[in-house]
């Protein structure tokens, strides 16, 4: 029998009050289970003062980055991981500050968050919220304050980029890892600290920690994680960016615990099987070609579709089970038993206006699951699209998700991948802003294109080179003798399917109700101008006519 490996074994110990204030506006969390090999983690963060919404900021920044971190790709390095998580806590935060004149009535907060996974301690912060560790007896800085006098230099909200501190070092058995809000650290004597640092209870050092603070005069809320080494794991633990790309299995092989039922697909960049778990669950797993595998970047962005999955929750978004620790290259997802939209399609070639509606309806609750998260898919077409023997549909593949504010270097394999050139809104190819509109886009011409069997721009879209291109764009009715689309459809399809971004809806749910019944607008038959309806023609009109007036001063 082999021995038993050494696991890693911590004591948590932590303390957050309001001290003199009415209100706490600190938040503290962690996690204390090595889930699928991440580590453990703590996370601090503090409100700012000056604004009545920093307890929500920091409560989110704590619940977000305790569910995200956990949902990444175990194969990432946890820096690569935890700045990808920080990179979308902090979108989301300006994205509700970006409008306020005064930053510090928005949702800002400091943060800090300690990592420990082998044997190794990561660190990282924003703001003047600290980690130590503690030598001789003393709080000893492992991160060092982003603040110039009573200002902030950094904290997530505050701008639209968030460059956390990092810092990484290896830790021992018996060893104390502090995490403190400025209104305790800012306030502990070297004699204070040798009071608290030399009882020997993680708890009661956090306790004492804010009683000193109180007793020599903070004002400010009180917050303190302290964290005890008691074990580590062996120092041979295998590192899990080193996952091996396994043999291609046989119905009946087992994979690492997924017992092979049949090959589903097979392309150029991926395998798909159908497979059970232990439990006797079927499960979808993807395992990279050969060829895909060599690279690098495609090998950690092949399993940020688990991620961005892991992120929502919704019946019409496909779900990832709970990751497990691993030793290949593959990606687990569920089972869905029923047909794409590409196949009811063609099952289909004439579906009722109810039909269509019935399905759009379901496959915006799916998209919208991933906008609320700020996440655009960037691949919807109905290859995409599943829809279950029960009726529902769900939105697969999203291995070309972009999440806000994380860049693709960071975030191993997110950002902007258009997909196929039928579905791909034009921004992609012009340069032009890509935001949810361009899922807007795809939608519509999903839409479209079940109602029509034919696509709204045939072949134009993929020949733009610029913002010229895209402008020159032209939208052909879905009204005909076959469709029967009425005129009220037809107007609601071509405002989803603008070229313009910002000439779209501001909402998918307003798209939606103009699916559903006449816009008022298109009801009155509400006049379109020309510049709406043929830009180009419109310029081209405008400028015959100064050509004229030219002309006409000329002669004068």
């Amino acid at each position: 029998m082999k021995p038993m490996r050494a696991s890693l074994k911590v004591t948590l110990g932590q303390l957050s009050v309001a001290g003199v204030k009415p209100e706490n506006q600190d938040r503290a969390g962690a996690m204390l289970s090595d889930l699928a090999g991440h580590g453990i983690s703590l996370v601090l963060a503090d409100g700012i003062s000056t604004s009545n919404l920093g307890a929500e900021a920091a409560e989110f920044a704590v619940t977000s980055f305790l569910n995200d971190y956990y949902a990444t790709p175990s194969s990432w390095p946890v820096e690569t991981a935890a700045r990808g998580v920080i990179s979308a806590i902090n979108a989301a935060l300006w994205g509700q500050n970006a409008a306020l004149a005064d930053i510090e009535r928005g949702h800002v907060t400091t943060f800090a968050a300690l990592v420990v996974k082998d044997r190794i301690a990561h660190c990282l912060h924003l703001g003047d919220s600290r980690i130590s560790r503690v030598e001789n007896g003393r709080l000893m800085p492992l991160t060092r304050d982003h603040k110039t006098g009573r200002s902030l230099d950094r904290a997530l909200g505050i701008g639209a980029r968030a460059e956390a501190g990092y810092v990484a070092l290896p830790v021992a058995e018996g060893e104390l890892l502090v995490l403190t809000t400025d209104g305790v650290h800012e306030h502990l004597s070297p004699e204070a600290q040798d009071v608290a640092l030399a009882l020997q209870d993680p708890q009661e050092i956090a306790q004492m920690l804010v009683d000193q603070a109180l007793v020599a005069g903070s004002t400010d809320n009180l917050t303190v994680q302290v964290l005890r080494v008691d074990s580590l794991p062996e120092a041979d633990t295998p590192l899990p960016q080193d996952l091996v790309l396994p043999s291609l299995p046989r119905a009946g092989e087992m994979l690492e615990g997924y017992r092979i039922i049949r090959q589903v697909q097979s392309t150029a960049r991926s395998h798909i099987y159908l497979a059970e778990t232990p439990e006797g669950a079927r499960v979808a797993l993807k395992i990279p070609s050969a060829e895909m595998a060599e690279d690098a970047t495609f090998r950690t962005g092949f399993l940020a579709e688990e991620w961005a999955a892991r992120r929502v929750r919704s019946d019409h978004v496909l779900r990832v089970p709970e990751p497990r620790p691993r030793q290949h290259l593959f990606t687990v997802s569920e089972w869905v038993e029923g047909q794409s939209l590409r196949q009811w399609m063609t099952d289909n070639p004439h579906p009722e206006l109810a039909q269509v509606r019935a399905l759009l309806r379901q496959i915006v609750q799916g998209v919208r699951a991933l906008h609320r998260r700020n996440m655009i898919h960037q691949d919807l077409r109905p290859e995409n699209i599943m829809i279950d023997t029960e009726g529902t549909v769900k939105v697969i593949d999203l291995g070309s998700v972009a999440v806000t504010g994380v860049e693709r270097t960071a975030a191993g394999g997110l950002g902007p991948q258009a997909g196929t050139y039928q579905y791909t809104a034009p921004e992609y190819l012009s340069g032009d802003q890509v935001s949810w509109r361009s899922d807007q886009y795809a939608i519509g011409v999903i839409a479209y294109e079940m109602l029509t069997g034919r696509l709204p721009y045939g072949a134009q879209v993929a020949r733009i080179r610029s913002r010229k291109d895209q402008a020159a764009l032209r939208y052909a009715s879905a009204r005909d003798d076959e469709s029967g689309v009425p005129a009220w459809v037809d107007q609601t399809l071509a405002r989803a399917l603008h070229p313009d971004p910002s000439r779209r809806y501001d909402a998918l749910t307003e798209f939606l109700v103009d699916m559903e019944r006449p816009n008022p607008a298109w009801r009155s038959g509400a006049h379109r101008p020309l510049m709406e309806r043929n830009p180009v023609l419109f310029w081209q009109g405008v400028s015959a006519v100064l050509a004229l007036l030219c002309l006409y001063l000329a002669v004068r």
